[in-house]
């Protein structure tokens, strides 16, 4: 029997509008284009039919069963190929929920909404494998060998391993390439924080490729400057002055805290062209004489040595010492990768914290921008142009 077009479209249109009507012509059409694709196999290849097996996909608001046709040596319908990227593309969804904040439990309930199938946890996960090999890849890639700005920064998460729950440390090195825009060189873990830790990722980025790097920019951690000497031994060190601050201010009394935040800022000039490394220490040294008269600390703290690389930054130019002169920038990749765990209580363990920390990190769209007012200096940097 023959029909014309517009009874085809009548027909279509009564079978979509009954129930599920939808997801019966996408089954119906998928598995009639695949038999035929296998009638003209068998012919062009002198092959055999074999049968079918069944297939899952995704269908409208539901998962959808396919009969597949196979045959003897191999038949392999090209729309599966498309079926396949459907699934790709489901995954990627999936990782990106994840990424997003939503636990494996909640993707999953998620995809029963969209899909009409629910997804186990260990389903979910298994949903991840793409990403897992992308990010452990990307995570060891090659890097360049040079880097004129690196900040470096520990971030704590709450993370399981064997039967115990603790905060554990996640190295993060954040650095600015010769191009002006920036790229996160590694995530590495380790359950404390230390300087011979650092020292072990410092000699990991330069198996990878990391040469040289005049500026590091590093909170106040004991020994980090001997661990950035060993490695980059010519590379200038600024320690984070917000650091300093908060530090020297939990010595203060609730009462005083106020004065001193405005002697502080006194202290610390970013955008005076006439100032410099000279005046800015002088100017500490007599604010701790002001404050050592009720505390005795900032007489300590005016006789460390490793005061002197709070001041670094004014070796540079002026216009952009407010970009160097804290750990700003990766303090706010942290916050980032805090707000992506939040929701989620303790990881699971090591593996799973370090899939989420690169997916993020991958997915900094405004790193490949190039950031402006740091090739003012072009004395102490290398920049491309």
């Amino acid at each position: 029997m023959n029909f014309t077009q517009p009874q085809i479209t009548e027909i279509i249109e009564s079978i979509i509008n009954e129930e599920d009507g939808l997801n019966k012509i996408l089954q119906t059409s998928l598995e009639a284009i695949m038999k035929s694709e296998r009638e003209v196999f068998n012919e062009l290849n002198q092959d055999y039919s074999n049968g079918y097996r069944t297939r899952k996909a995704f269908g409208h608001q539901k998962a959808i069963e396919l009969s597949v046709p196979r045959t003897r040596n191999g038949f392999y319908p090209t729309i599966l190929a498309l079926l396949k990227n459907q699934e790709s593309e489901a995954h990627a969804i999936a990782f990106d929920l994840y990424k997003k904040g939503l636990t494996t439990e909640q993707v999953g309930e998620t995809f029963d909404i969209i899909y009409g199938k629910k997804y186990s946890t260990s389903q979910v996960s298994r949903m991840f494998n793409s990403a897992r090999e992308d990010i452990k890849t990307w995570l060891k890639r090659p890097l360049f060998d040079y880097y004129p700005i690196v900040y470096i920064d520990c971030v704590f998460l709450p993370t399981r391993r064997v039967d115990s729950v603790s905060k554990e440390a996640y190295y993060v090195l954040l650095a600015v390439r010769p191009d002006r825009t920036r790229e996160v060189l590694g995530i590495y873990n380790a359950p404390t924080e230390g300087a011979e830790q650092w020292k072990i990722i410092f000699e990991d980025i330069k198996s990878r490729g990391v040469e040289k790097a005049d500026l590091f920019v590093s909170d106040a951690l004991a020994g980090i400057e001997n661990s950035i000497a060993f490695h980059f031994s010519k590379a200038s060190i600024q320690l984070c002055v917000v650091h300093l601050q908060r530090h020297m201010s939990s010595y203060v009394k609730q009462k005083h805290k106020k004065e001193f935040a405005e002697d502080f800022k006194e202290v610390f000039y970013t955008n005076n062209k006439k100032d410099n490394k000279v005046n800015a220490i002088e100017r500490f040294n007599s604010m701790c004489d002001k404050w050592s008269k009720y505390y005795t600390s900032f007489t300590k703290k005016k006789q460390d040595l490793r005061t002197q690389y709070y001041f670094t930054f004014y070796e540079y130019d002026y216009r952009m010492r407010n970009m160097i002169y804290t750990t700003n920038w990766i303090e706010r990749l942290n916050r980032d990768f805090r707000r992506t765990t939040r929701m989620r209580g303790a990881l699971p363990n090591v593996d799973a914290a370090l899939l989420l920390l690169g997916g993020v990190a991958m997915d900094k769209s405004c790193y490949s921008r190039k950031v402006p007012k740091l090739d003012y200096e072009k004395d102490k940097f290398k920049w491309e142009d």
